[in-house]
């Protein structure tokens, strides 16, 4: 079994910041691609940032310059800094990973979601 366990969602004022973290933990030999999702009330979700094992990150255009995703190999953990948050950034933001499994297999996890709120 593996797990995702995200942390760091709260209520924050427009122009503020928030850090999420989302750490794995389970049986697994590696953690390769992890993702930042948001998903707001009545929309689909969406990609916000992933990040490569190595480094390599991809932004979806909104988050532009605002948002940061980093990950620390070592502890199999992935963040998401988020600044100058805005009212059409609240969402339920999720973490996603692909975990190679000691068999071999590919899997892709998903966290349980956090709670982001940006209201005045």
């Amino acid at each position: 079994q593996v797990q995702l366990v995200e942390s760091g969602g709260g209520l924050v004022q427009p122009g503020g910041s928030l850090r999420l973290s989302c750490a794995a933990s389970g049986i697994f030999v590696s953690v390769n691609q992890m993702g930042w999702y948001r998903q707001a009330p009545d929309q689909m979700r969406e990609l916000v940032a992933e990040i490569t094992r190595g480094g390599a990150r991809k932004y979806t255009e909104s988050v532009e310059g605002r948002f940061t995703i980093s990950r620390d190999n070592a502890k199999n953990t992935a963040y998401l800094q988020m600044s100058n948050l805005r009212a059409d950034d609240t969402a339920v933001y999720y973490c996603k990973a692909e975990v190679q499994r000691p068999w071999g297999a590919l899997d892709d996890i998903w966290g349980q979601g956090t709670q982001v709120t940006v209201s005045s």
